[in-house]
């Protein structure tokens, strides 16, 4: 998983203005994507010259760099967390689930530049990590499904592989509509997708 290795800043930055620029990028690559984004694009939402930017930070990539290694840094903190818990399997999808979306909540432009960029991303050595956490990702998730079938807790017939990439999609896609401080929590979507992907919609007869 991802370290906390590449922080190339100058000793006297403010970690809260780091903070602050870095949340303004994310926000920027988010919606334009990352290869159309420019240096200047993000000194100018953040109001500052370019040049000054560079006194936090050497380059975008720098900054890419960073906001995905904290989103997926937090994410598997709280997934191991869930996977550690001895949970049975129906148990820690729905915890899986809620987690998901207590991430998009702290890190919805992150995550939204994940969908798009991870891909692309993952060929260059800096950004190897992006490829193992998906393979992580994936074998937590397939071994969570494939032990509920095994313990009788899904159906048999389960097409285990199609329901994990239903399951991914439909949570992950919500970053490019959630907003934080809106009147649902994360835990309270969370319920609802889970109700619906673990019970149906159809009225039970």
């Amino acid at each position: 998983m991802p370290t906390a290795k590449k922080k190339t800043t100058t000793a006297n930055a403010s970690p809260e203005r780091r903070r602050e620029l870095l949340a303004i990028a994310a926000e920027v690559f988010a919606a334009q994507g990352y290869n159309a984004t420019t240096v200047r694009r993000i000194a100018d939402e953040a109001g500052m010259l370019a040049g000054s930017l560079y006194y936090h930070f050497d380059s975008k990539e720098s900054m890419l760099d960073e906001i995905l290694a904290t989103f997926l840094t937090e994410l598997w903190d709280g997934y191991d967390a869930v996977l550690d818990a001895g949970l049975g399997p129906r148990e820690t999808i729905e915890a899986l689930v809620t987690e998901s979306f207590r991430e998009i909540d702290r890190h919805r432009a992150a995550v939204a530049i994940y969908q798009k960029e991870s891909k692309q991303l993952a060929a260059q050595p800096r950004f190897g990590y992006l490829a193992d956490s998906q393979r992580k990702f994936e074998k937590a998730w397939l071994g969570t499904l494939e032990r509920g079938v095994s313990d009788g807790v899904f159906r048999a017939d389960l097409d285990i592989r199609l329901t994990y990439r239903f399951v991914r999609d439909t949570v992950w896609v919500a970053a490019s509509w959630y907003r934080p401080g809106g009147q649902r929590t994360p835990e309270e979507i969370a319920r609802q997708y889970l109700s619906m992907v673990l019970d149906g919609i159809a009225v039970r007869m």
